[in-house]
C-alpha cells in the first residue's frame, strides 16, 4: 500500500495569488498583515489603471512550520498589484518622507454598483490608502526568496 503525501513534504514556492471578489480578499489581507513599507515604494499609473506597492510581508503562511522546526520567522518582499484603478486617496501619510516606514494591518473591501467598488488599504497609526476600482482584481506575488525576520520575533497584536 502506497503512502500519501504529507503537506510537510510539498515544494515551498513563492506565493502568487490573485483576488478577483469579495471572498477572496480577507485570504490576501490575512497573509498581508504586518507587512511594512516605505511610502516611496507606492506606485500609482493613472493611465495603465493599476496601483502597486513592493512590501516587506511577514511570512505567515509559514510561521507554525519554524515554530515546530525551532527556525527563524521570515519575510519575503512581495508586490501587491491592484489593477482597474480609477483613483486613489490616502490620509495620515507623508509620501515625501522617504524615512517614513509604513504598516499594513488589513485590507478592507467595499463593493460598489456593477462589480465596481473600493479597497481600503488600513496603516497603523491611523493611516489608509483607498483605491477606487472599475472591476475587482488584485495580484499578491512573492518577488524574493524569504529571508530571516530583522526583529527574530511574530508580529503581535494586543487584544
Amino acid at each position: 500500500m502506497t503512502r500519501d503525501a504529507r503537506f510537510e513534504e510539498g515544494r515551498e514556492t513563492p506565493l502568487n495569488l490573485g483576488a478577483l471578489d469579495a471572498e477572496d480578499v480577507p485570504v490576501i489581507s490575512a497573509l498581508l498583515q504586518d507587512a511594512v513599507f516605505p511610502a516611496t515604494e507606492m506606485l500609482w499609473e493613472p493611465r495603465r489603471r493599476r496601483f502597486s506597492l513592493l512590501m516587506n510581508r511577514f511570512r505567515w503562511e509559514d510561521r507554525a512550520a519554524a515554530e515546530a522546526r525551532g527556525r527563524p520567522y521570515e519575510r519575503t518582499r512581495s508586490v501587491l498589484a491592484v489593477e482597474n484603478v480609477l483613483g486613489v486617496a490616502s490620509q495620515g501619510i507623508d509620501r515625501r518622507d522617504a524615512d517614513v516606514v509604513l504598516s499594513l494591518l488589513a485590507l478592507e473591501f467595499e463593493p460598489g454598483p456593477e462589480g465596481a467598488g473600493a479597497l481600503t488599504l488600513v496603516l497603523a497609526g491611523d493611516g489608509a490608502i483607498r483605491l477606487e476600482f472599475e472591476a475587482l482584481e488584485l495580484r499578491l506575488r512573492d518577488v524574493t526568496r524569504p529571508y530571516r525576520a530583522p526583529s527574530g520575533k511574530a508580529p503581535e497584536h494586543g487584544d
